[in-house]
C-alpha cells in the first residue's frame, strides 16, 4: 500500500527480491502470532494495536524527515486520507479480534482474500470488469475457502459452530472487506501523496483512534493489560516484528520489483500455519489444508494474472 517518491535505484536479483519478501512475510506471521500468545494471556486489543502503531510511528516519521518530505496536504486530500486511517484501526481491529478467536492461519487465508474484493469494488465503481480467468480463479479461492473452513464436515457431523467461530470468521472476513476499500482509496485517492506521508499520517490515525477507543471504554477489556511477564513479552515481540518487516519492505520497495515479486508475500499464512502447530499447537486436518493450499495458489494466480 505504500511507495517511495525516491530516484531510482538498481533493483536486486529475482532471488534477492524474494529471499526478502518472503522473509518479511515470515515477519508478519510471526507478529501475529505474538500477538495470540499476547491475547491468551489477556492482554487487550487495543493495548496490541497501540504498541504496533506506536513503533510503527516512530520509524515513520524518522523515514519522513529523513526524506525531508512536505507535510503538508493537497486540498481534498485531507478527509480521504483521514477515511483511510479509520479504515486501516478497523482493518487491524478486525483482523486481531479474528487472531483472538480462530487459528492464526485461518484468520490469515480469510483475511488475504482482499484481491478478490478489491477487484470486485473496481468494477462496482466503473472500473475494468474481472475477465473470465479471474472470475475463474476468485471461484476457485472460494472453494478453497470452504475446504479451509471445513464447512462440509462441520454440517455433515451436525456441530455446532460457536460463537467464537463464527465472530473470528467474520472479523477476518470484514479485514478483508475493509482492506480493500482502503486500498482503492488509495490508488485512487491519495495516490498524490509520497508514500511515507500518506504512510505515516495513515498510522498517525490508527494509533490516535485506538487511543481515543481505549479512553473513552468502546471496547470491553481493549485496554487490558497482560497477566504475566508473557504477555508482555508478547506485546514487545508483535511491536518489533511488526515494525522490522513493515521498515524492511518500506525501505526496499524501489528495488523489490513489487509488480512481479508481490506474490511471494503470501507466504504469511503458510508460515503462520506451521508457526502456530509449532508453538500454539493449532493443527489443522487434511481438507483444510489442502483447501488453504487451494486459497494461496489462487491468490498467487489471480495476483499474477492482473500484473500481466
Amino acid at each position: 500500500m505504500t511507495s517511495l517518491n525516491l530516484p531510482r535505484t538498481p533493483g536486486f536479483s529475482r532471488y534477492a527480491a524474494v529471499g526478502i519478501l518472503l522473509g518479511v512475510g515470515s515477519l508478519f506471521a510471526a507478529n501475529h502470532i505474538a500477538a495470540r500468545i499476547a491475547f491468551d494471556d489477556d492482554a487487550g486489543l487495543l493495548l496490541a494495536i497501540l504498541f504496533r502503531s506506536g513503533l510503527s510511528l516512530l520509524v515513520l516519521l524518522g523515514l519522513v524527515f529523513w526524506q525531508r518530505q512536505a507535510l503538508r496536504l493537497p486540498a481534498g486530500v485531507a478527509r480521504w486520507q483521514l477515511i483511510l486511517g479509520l479504515l486501516i484501526a478497523v482493518q487491524s481491529l478486525c483482523l486481531y479480534s479474528a487472531v483472538a478467536r480462530i487459528p492464526v492461519a485461518l484468520a490469515l487465508l480469510i483475511g488475504n482474500t482482499f484481491p478478490i474484493l478489491l477487484a470486485l469494488l473496481t468494477w462496482a465503481l466503473g472500473g475494468k470488469p474481472p475477465t473470465r480467468r479471474a472470475c475463474l480463479l476468485m471461484g476457485l479461492i472460494l472453494v478453497g475457502l470452504i475446504f479451509v473452513l471445513d464447512l462440509p464436515a462441520r454440517m455433515a457431523s451436525g456441530v455446532e459452530l460457536g460463537p467464537q467461530w463464527v465472530i473470528g470468521t467474520a472479523c477476518a472476513f470484514g479485514a478483508a472487506c475493509v482492506f480493500s476499500v482502503g486500498l482503492w482509496i488509495t490508488e485512487h485517492r491519495l495516490s498524490v501523496l509520497p508514500g511515507a506521508v500518506r504512510s505515516m499520517y495513515t498510522i498517525l490515525v490508527v494509533f490516535c483512534s485506538m487511543l481515543v477507543a481505549g479512553v473513552a471504554g468502546f471496547v470491553p477489556g481493549g485496554m487490558n493489560l497482560p497477566a504475566s511477564d508473557a504477555g508482555w513479552w508478547a506485546l514487545a515481540a508483535l511491536g518489533t516484528l511488526y515494525t522490522l518487516a513493515f521498515s524492511i519492505l518500506f525501505v526496499y520497495v524501489p528495488r523489490l520489483d513489487m509488480a512481479r515479486n508481490a506474490p511471494v508475500m503470501n507466504i504469511e499464512p503458510v508460515t503462520s500455519l506451521f508457526l502456530g502447530w509449532v508453538i500454539l499447537e493449532q493443527v489443522f486436518n487434511g481438507r483444510q489444508l489442502l483447501g488453504g493450499a487451494i486459497v494461496l495458489g489462487g491468490i498467487v494466480l489471480l495476483a499474477y494474472s492482473h500484473k500481466r
